[in-house]
């Protein structure tokens, strides 16, 4: 198990990376190429597409052919997406590359997530998830320090040095032990849709990740303008990473011993009040504010991961095309968030575009409260 775990958490922390690579590069991408708020925002998001067009066709590869299959195509494409990026030299080229790893990001994910989950003991599967996806958030903090150190020594180097790693990790892939396919319920994936927990588990990945595509879009201009540069943007959201890194295994602890509805509630009510923040707190204290919500905004992933695999194994539905339906769900914030972010934005200001994130939280709140206890 722990093998299992090492190499699953290292082909996500590598995935992760390239998330967060755009972060430190997008006040430079504005400046080159004259973007608007509203274009930065498509370019930020081109990512999140390529993860929406691939979640279900990679997730039913995942389910059909095997958790290793999807592991290794995913891996493929995304040394393919990285030599496509480091050749890049306009916003259309850069977003297609971007697009790409998008999608290699959702084979990767559904593969591996379901790699760990068919390994895991049901009883720790939401802490070895945790577990997980802290490394894949320190991955996709620790991408804002990659681009800078891209944009410092080159673009085409660094994304030439991920393409290689890419393939390393394929072949250590392909010669890693076989993961049997899954039992295809007919019918599961209705059943799964049906259930609010299972719902609300896709919801819990949809709702942080609009809240990144809007951080990440409007959080590194605000720090450009007070004189913040490339580095010293990828080192506030280091920060972040490390302390989002610590804390997610701890919440898959939490949800395997009192339910995934406990640290659900917390990370909602911390992600209205980091909301808040940001929107009407001083523009002195924004590297503070911006620190703390993205901890809080992340703490939502770990629950939304357990749970989502919890009511797929009730419903029948395999763990790989559960998650590639959770990539989709995560793909859909990430896609609307940053275009949504920079066009409110640009008319009423980014207050307003953080007042969304509470809105949302507020709601989703709301409709855990209304709803109560299920089974």
């Amino acid at each position: 198990m722990r093998r299992t775990l090492a190499f699953v958490s290292l082909i996500i922390f590598v995935d992760a990376i390239l998330y967060g690579v755009i972060t430190p590069l997008v006040p430079g991408y504005v400046h080159d190429y004259h973007l608007s708020t509203f274009r930065a925002g498509l370019l930020v998001g081109s990512f999140g597409a390529g993860v929406l067009a691939g979640a279900i066709p990679t997730g039913i590869l995942a389910g059909r052919y095997g958790a290793k299959t999807a592991v290794i195509l995913g891996l493929l494409l995304l040394a393919g997406s990285s030599f496509a990026f480091a050749l890049a030299h306009s916003p259309t080229t850069i977003a297609s590359a971007r697009f790409v790893q998008g999608f290699s990001s959702t084979t990767t994910w559904a593969g591996a997530l379901s790699w760990l989950t068919i390994s895991a003991p049901r009883e720790r599967r939401g802490q070895l998830l945790g577990t997980v996806f802290g490394l894949a958030v320190l991955g996709a903090i620790l991408g804002p320090t990659f681009g800078a150190t891209a944009q410092a020594i080159g673009i085409r180097t660094s994304f030439v040095i991920v393409g290689v790693i890419a393939l390393a990790l394929t072949a250590g892939a392909a010669v890693g032990p076989r993961v049997p396919p899954e039992a295809i319920v007919p019918r599961a994936l209705r059943r799964a849709l049906r259930d609010p927990g299972f719902v609300l588990g896709l919801w819990l990945n949809t709702l942080p990740s609009f809240f990144f595509g809007t951080l990440y879009l409007l959080a590194p201009l605000a720090l450009s303008g007070r004189g913040y540069g490339a580095f010293a943007i990828a080192a506030v959201f280091l920060v972040t990473g490390v302390l989002e890194a610590a804390l997610n295994p701890l919440l898959g602890r939490i949800s395997d011993r009192r339910g995934t509805l406990f640290p659900i509630r917390i990370s909602l009510t911390a992600s209205i009040a980091a909301g808040l923040a940001l929107a009407l707190g001083r523009s002195t204290l924004v590297v503070m504010f911006v620190v703390l919500a993205s901890i809080a905004f992340s703490t939502l992933f770990t629950p939304g991961l357990a749970l989502v695999s919890e009511r797929a194994e009730r419903s029948g539905l395999t763990q790989g095309f559960a998650f590639g339906v959770m990539n989709g769900a995560w793909a859909i914030g990430q896609v609307a968030g940053a275009p949504l972010a920079g066009a409110v934005a640009g008319a009423a200001g980014n207050g307003s575009a953080y007042l969304v994130t509470v809105l949302l939280s507020t709601l989703t709140l709301a409709a855990i409260a209304a709803r109560g206890r299920w089974r």
